[in-house]
């Protein structure tokens, strides 16, 4: 594989404008089919066998407005008053202006529906729109929104709550610090404006060609918003990361005074070998996302792996085609490889002297560290985000705290009950006996201690289904409530016998209830696919066994800390104040898989491209130790750079206010900390240094059978091109 990675970047650096070209064009072709053929994103959560999506369908064609978009609004009056006078009559001329706003369905009064607290100072407004959340027309959230503010010049306090009536919040200040972060980053490791440019370059044009690609998908299939967030993420990571690795291959040669032609090649060969097997264990690990057999999350893992799949392309034409144009330019700033001062003088060096030497106590008392970290996670509850973790300072949540206090915690998260008759609904009279079955199934609810209210049955205009609003006592990301819908659910089938009728329970709480629980079961198969994959990629790779099972179990290791990590600061609260977290709340359900499938693939790019140079410098005659501290003296210095790049962009997250995105930049700063400073460039030196020369065992019979890709080059060593190619002056 080297031989030809290393023809495929020669080829590249001679016909340097072709490949350039080739790449340009292809952004442009996506570039034009995003603004012509793309389509609107598609936001809704769509979570096929479980009962609330089968409610849902059922829903869609039997009484398809009860699908449409709800907003909340809430009107307050100042503490210790009361909506009476004039403040009822400004909050009533809103409500009549909301339902004649673009897309509304409907306005409910709350002085006529009993939706008022008991002392008269909050009331809710429910509005309900004639399409979900991603159909809405195109200005109704602002409409709505107008006219309901116009209660405030009564002095009502105006609040929104409910995807429908409140927008969710956008910022492109990540990728910006992100882009500035790396730039500032590979200046300083490089010290030279051209090499440091060089990886934001072809970093972007992947990115823009995965983002393009996505956004003209959108024409032809549903996607979230949320798979362009994550390809870019991801993309722009990876895509740093690889060019890094080959430019800093480049160099070194360069310093020592290879042809830049050879020298791009032998860098492809060998530095693309490693990017080539790195960036097959993130595809695995974004592509196994399609485990948990949720449609947006499946979207969002195979959209970010395409976007790496064109970073690994890119690592391996463009890159070498843009070192043509740099030619030996690229010799020019720091040189920590070949420079009188390479191998004694820089912080790598002196680490990896000083964890090979005492190389038991490092892997050790690492261990130990990382497991004391990982303690908490013991405690860890999942959960889906709502307007309660939302910023005290949003309307959402301002709304939530609003309707807790007047009303109670549970109407901030109503459970819809649908009451299915079959065939048994008459139509003619009304639909009489679904209506005795859902007034029935209503009755037996309300006798549950914790539902505070259950509304009169709805039903549809053929009679033969009916929806029952149920109002519990506890907030919906409580476990109280999740019991509450287990209960409701697993007392179904004798209700369905005793009315009649099918029950099923849906609404968002029990959308959000099933997707945790669904997200919740697939973590453990897809640790057990990326792991099992990974793990035969790796002993391709490295021809070792050992090396492998190090790299996963390191890996397992920084997972324990980070979640660990995540429970004590959000969960438990153990120095919250320090990041702006002002109150705890269940992990959500959605991070773990996330969080484990981007940590999975940097911290096996970090491992191969420290170990691949470990291994090459084993393959070429150097001693166990030797290999090692020489290995990590070439390698150490790309994986602190992309370190840094990615803990510093994922830590520009903690700064919002929103609870879940602070988790989720914790979460991912922390884990790629530990994991390349602590795990890569501490316990695995330690371990293999113990190792010695078994680190590279391998059973005979399983060396036959294996192929062979020569990640360290020892082919090109054999094969040496004498003649220096003519482009290269």
């Amino acid at each position: 594989m080297t031989s030809v990675l290393n023809r495929l970047g020669r080829a590249a650096f001679r016909r340097r404008r072709l490949v350039l070209a080739v790449w340009l064009a292809l952004f442009a072709a996506t570039l034009v089919g995003a603004m012509t053929l793309s389509g609107t994103t598609d936001d809704t959560f769509s979570i096929p066998g479980t009962e609330s999506q089968q409610a849902i369908d059922l829903l869609q064609e039997r009484l398809p407005a009860a699908n449409g978009a709800e907003g909340r609004i809430v009107f307050a009056a100042p503490e210790g008053e009361a909506l009476t006078g004039a403040r009822r009559a400004a909050v009533e001329e809103a409500i009549a202006d909301v339902a004649r706003a673009p897309g509304v369905q409907s306005a409910s009064n709350p002085f006529n529906g009993g939706l008022v607290s008991r002392d008269g100072r909050i009331a809710l407004a429910q509005v309900s729109f004639d399409e979900p959340v991603d159909k809405l027309e195109e200005g109704s959230r602002e409409a709505v929104n107008h006219a309901a503010e116009r209660a405030a010049a009564a002095g009502v306090q105006v609040e929104f709550g409910g995807d429908a009536v409140v927008e969710a919040s956008e910022s492109g200040i990540f990728e910006l610090l992100g882009i500035g972060v790396a730039a500032l980053v590979l200046a300083i490791t490089f010290g030279s404006l051209v090499a440091a440019g060089l990886p934001l370059l072809t970093a972007l044009i992947g990115v823009g060609i995965g983002l393009t690609g996505i956004i003209t998908m959108t024409g032809f299939i549903d996607l979230s918003s949320e798979v362009s967030t994550l390809a870019l993420m991801l993309g722009l990571a990876v895509g740093i990361d690889y060019a890094l690795f080959i430019i800093s291959r480049h160099r070194t040669q360069l310093f020592e005074g290879m042809d830049p032609e050879e020298s791009a090649g032998r860098a492809v060969g060998t530095a693309g070998s490693a990017v080539l097997f790195a960036g097959s264990t993130v595809v695995i690990a974004l592509a196994a996302l399609s485990i948990t057999g949720i449609p947006f999350v499946t979207a969002m893992g195979l959209g970010a792996a395409a976007t790496v799949v064109i970073a690994v392309l890119i690592a391996i034409t463009l890159v070498p085609a843009m070192l043509g144009f740099a030619g030996r330019r690229l010799a020019k700033g720091k040189n920590f490889d070949t420079g009188p001062r390479a191998a004694t003088s820089t912080l790598g060096s002196r680490w990896v002297g000083l964890v090979t030497r005492r190389r038991v106590p490092a892997a050790v008392l690492t261990v130990l560290a990382l497991g004391a970290c990982a303690i908490p996670v013991l405690d860890m509850r999942l959960g889906m985000g709502d307007d309660s973790t939302a910023a005290p300072g949003d309307t959402n949540r301002k709304a939530y705290d609003l309707l807790a206090d007047g009303f109670g915690p549970g109407f901030n998260g109503p459970l819809m009950i649908v009451v299915d008759g079959g065939d048994g609904g008459d139509g003619g009279d009304g639909g009489s006996q679904v209506r005795a079955a859902a007034e029935a199934v209503a009755g037996e609810l309300r006798l549950h201690e914790d539902v505070a209210s259950v509304d009169s049955p709805e039903l549809n205009r053929a009679g033969d289904t009916a929806i029952l609003s149920l109002i519990p006592k506890s907030g919906p990301s409580t476990a109280q409530t999740k019991e509450l819908v287990q209960n409701i659910r697993d007392r179904a089938p004798a209700l369905e016998r005793e009315v009649g009728a099918e029950v099923l329970v849906t609404g968002q709480t029990a959308v959000n209830i099933d997707v945790s629980d669904r997200l919740s079961g697939a973590l453990v198969p897809f640790l057990l696919v990326i792991v099992g994959l990974a793990f035969v990629l790796l002993t391709i790779a490295f021809r070792s066994i050992l090396v492998p099972l190090t790299a996963i179990g390191g890996f397992l290791l920084t997972i324990g800390a980070t979640f660990g990590a995540t429970v004590a600061v959000f969960q438990r609260g153990f120095a919250a104040d320090l990041i702006g977290v002002e109150q705890t709340a269940p992990i959500i359900s959605l991070m773990p898989i996330i969080i484990i499938g981007i940590l999975f693939g940097l911290a096996m790019d970090y491992q191969v491209f420290l170990v691949s140079r470990m291994r090459e410098e084993h393959v070429h005659g150097a001693g166990p130790t030797r290999s090692i501290t020489e290995g990590f003296r070439h390698g150490a210095r790309v994986v602190t750079a992309a370190a840094l790049i990615m803990g510093a962009v994922f830590s520009g997250f903690i700064l919002e206010d929103d609870a879940t995105i602070k988790s989720i930049g914790f979460a991912l700063a922390f884990g790629i900390l530990i994991d390349a400073f602590v795990v890569r460039m501490t316990l695995i030196p330690a371990v293999m240094t113990v190792l010695g020369e078994r680190a590279w065992w391998l059973p005979r019979w399983l060396g036959r059978i294996l192929p062979r890709v020569d990640i360290e080059g020892a082919a090109l060593e054999r094969s040496v091109d004498p003649q220096p190619a003519a482009s290269s002056r």
